[in-house]
């Protein structure tokens, strides 16, 4: 984290510095090129990282860093918890906001027709009905499935690859085990699950699911293979 900030820093000062004199990079060597194509990737992520950053301090910082006979009016290490405290309670604040739009979600959609809510929380709606057997916990099932966040964009579907899935109901989150277990072989239910019952902080990185999000699942049991 310290090598990425300096590095960053640096970035910023330089692109800083080469606005107000006006310059423009000169891509003769190759290390110029590195050198240049180092500060675009840097600088695209620190547009996202600081967006609203004070450049006038964050030049002043550099500067009375680099330059002698200067000291710096806060310590390395005093740096180092100031920034960390900075994104800790940004990333908090971003956290909250995740988990009330989550749950202005679930608190709209259980008031539509047909949507039915479980003790946990969980909401499903049955589109259609079968009458096989009926899993445990602990069944191995075989199901299409469509996956999607609350704003619809698609994350997983065994529907789009056109190949049903086959794995355990203890082997999956836990809207999943609960919800399947409401089913019967030729069954097909739209599940609405609730960030505590799916991936909750821990979604997969990079991913279109979001930390704290609940998730949107149409499911239909093929079998059950107890």
């Amino acid at each position: 984290m310290k090598n990425i900030i300096f590095l960053s820093s640096l970035i910023l000062f330089i692109e800083c510095k080469t606005e107000k004199t006006n310059k423009t990079a000169n891509l003769i060597t190759e290390l110029d090129s590195v050198s240049y194509s180092l500060g675009v990737n840097i600088g695209e992520n620190i547009k996202t990282q600081f967006e609203d950053i004070n450049l006038d301090n964050f030049e002043a910082g550099i500067k009375d860093v680099l330059e002698k006979d200067v000291e710096a009016k806060i310590s390395d290490n005093q740096a180092q918890a100031i920034i960390q405290s900075y994104f800790s309670k940004k990333q908090q604040k971003q956290s909250e906001s995740m988990k009330e739009e989550g749950a202005n979600f679930l608190k709209e959609n259980k008031t539509k027709e047909g949507v039915q809510i479980t003790e946990s929380g969980l909401q499903y709606l049955v589109i259609s009905e079968g009458n096989g057997k009926q899993p445990s916990e602990i069944s191995n099932v075989t199901v299409h499935y469509h996956g999607t966040t609350p704003s619809g964009e698609v994350f997983d579907s065994s529907v789009d690859r056109g190949e049903p899935a086959t794995f355990g109901l203890n082997q999956v989150i836990k809207g999943w085990t609960e919800g399947v277990q409401l089913m019967k072989e030729g069954s097909k239910y739209k599940f609405f699950i609730p960030q505590e019952l799916a991936y909750g902080a821990n979604p997969r990185p990079g991913g279109p699911i979001k930390p704290y999000m609940p998730l949107v699942f149409e499911i239909e049991l093929i079998s059950v293979n107890d």
